[in-house]
């Protein structure tokens, strides 16, 4: 084997590789040695086959399985030597000349190709040692506890249909389909088919719900909004938007059924105060889920800001044609335009193309992290990643479960997310910590205005509808 290095420009090679064709005349023999003792040919006893007649039957097909094994063995004894790791798979220039690839085929000229890729940079971590840290602290007050014990009693007090001629009341469960406009553009989230909407929840943006009281099943009508200064999604704040509403059907609470002990009970509790203290548990664990992934963007902030290295081109390529098949489908699905989101198809791609860049970058230092420190995955913690995974499909949980099983790449793509969460757990670990108390709506803010630039975090929760308050 011959290789001389015809390409070193950045994490960019490009090698001239040369076989001889002894070397492939030997491998080919050791091949048509394979295939004798396999071959049944009429005429002939097993192993008993001659060489000359076997070339002859398999001679092309076998060299053709020869050659792509050697170059597949060659290229990777290739970085062996230059201790080079490559980004992606190497690209392999064969002879364009049909004629020449025949002549290597018969086994009568040297095999002679290129091959090109890109090599992974190496990384110099920073020192986060002692980094500095804002840890958000929400306090649980009793109202908390008792806005969500109102919700879960909306949620769950049961509901039996109005008769045809009945109107919105308070407390009514409703059935609404709606499409919203600003400026007299439909806007993403702003629109659903069929929405369900407890009257007086305060689920909606203050004005809405108010509105649909004295409407009648089937009736429609327009509703006029203004989102709030500090709604969550910002580029809607302050803004008015008009609804048009379709009372789809009107549901009436459940006569006899109060907030009390027996319906603690009926949810599987001892009491309302079990009841209270489940809910506060809940609320618990989802504000400090809340939080760790506060302190992540800060961790993955600072990595990003002390990393500054050059990266594999053909990594961002992957990376941004992901993120950008998945924007495409948002603005089609939504009947939207960039122009609509107040950019151009070009900015959004530059806006993207960042995004992908960050994510490949912090991947790359998040791996240098965890490989230098030793941080892995046990099979326990990636079955729970898959258990994780499958309960996100209720009713589909066995389709689920069986492609991973029968998707080894798909399977093994479920530690990615846990290893990352791996490093940066060791990274706050050895961080300074200041709690920084907020309320839970400024919290909800800070994790809403995370966007999207966070390397392996592919599954958005996107909310279904604008008129939802969820701050």
């Amino acid at each position: 084997m011959q290789v001389t290095e015809t390409l070193n420009e950045g994490l960019k090679r490009k090698l001239n590789v040369v076989i001889p064709k002894s070397d492939l005349t030997g491998r080919l023999e050791a091949r048509l040695g394979e295939l004798r003792s396999q071959a049944n040919i009429k005429g002939f006893r097993p192993g008993k086959v001659p060489a000359g007649h076997l070339k002859k039957i398999y001679g092309k097909s076998a060299m053709a399985e020869v050659m792509q094994d050697a170059i597949n063995s060659t290229v990777g004894d290739a970085l062996t030597s230059r201790s080079e790791r490559a980004a992606a798979q190497p690209k392999v220039d064969l002879p364009e000349d049909q004629g020449t690839l025949n002549r290597v085929l018969d086994g009568e000229s040297d095999l002679n190709f290129d091959v090109s890729y890109e090599v992974l940079p190496a990384v110099e971590l920073m020192n986060f040692s002692g980094l500095a840290l804002e840890h958000p602290v929400v306090p649980i007050t009793d109202e908390d506890v008792e806005k969500e014990l109102g919700r879960v009693f909306r949620g769950n007090r049961g509901y039996e249909p109005k008769p045809d001629d009945g109107v919105v009341a308070e407390g009514d469960n409703l059935g609404l389909s709606f499409v919203g406009r600003i400026d007299g553009k439909t806007f993403e989230g702003g629109s659903s088919d069929h929405s369900h909407l407890v009257v007086g929840s305060g689920d909606f943006v203050p004005g809405f719900e108010e509105q649909l009281v004295g409407m009648k099943k089937g009736d429609s009508k327009a509703v006029t909004i203004t989102f709030p200064a500090d709604y969550s999604r910002e580029e809607l704040r302050g803004k008015t938007a008009v609804f048009d509403v379709t009372i789809l059907h009107i549901d009436a609470p459940q006569a006899g059924v109060e907030l009390n002990d027996d319906f603690a009970r009926r949810l599987g509790l001892d009491d309302l105060n079990a009841l209270r203290g489940s809910i506060r548990e809940q609320l618990t664990t989802a504000l400090e889920a809340m939080s760790r992934q506060a302190v992540k963007r800060q961790i993955l902030d600072r990595l990003d800001e002390g990393h500054k290295f050059q990266v594999p081109e053909q990594l961002v390529d992957a990376e941004f044609d992901s993120i950008w098949e998945r924007v495409k489908h948002e603005i089609e699905e939504h009947g939207r335009s960039f122009e609509d989101e107040g950019t151009t198809e070009a900015e959004a791609r530059e806006q993207y193309r960042k995004i992908a860049e960050r994510r490949v970058r912090l991947g790359l230092v998040v791996a240098e992290i965890g490989n230098t420190n030793k941080v892995e995955v046990t099979e326990d913690e990636h079955q729970q990643a898959l258990i994780a995974e499958v309960r996100r499909f209720p009713g589909q949980e066995q389709q689920v479960y069986d492609y991973y099983r029968k998707n080894p790449q798909a399977l093994a793509g479920l530690r990615a997310p846990v290893f990352e969460n791996k490093v940066v757990d060791f990274i706050a670990a050895q961080a300074v910590m200041t709690d920084i108390p907020m309320t839970r709506e400024e919290l909800g803010k800070r994790i809403q205005d995370e966007g999207e630039d966070v390397p392996d975090e592919h599954h958005h929760d996107h909310d279904d509808h604008a008129g939802h308050d969820h701050g």
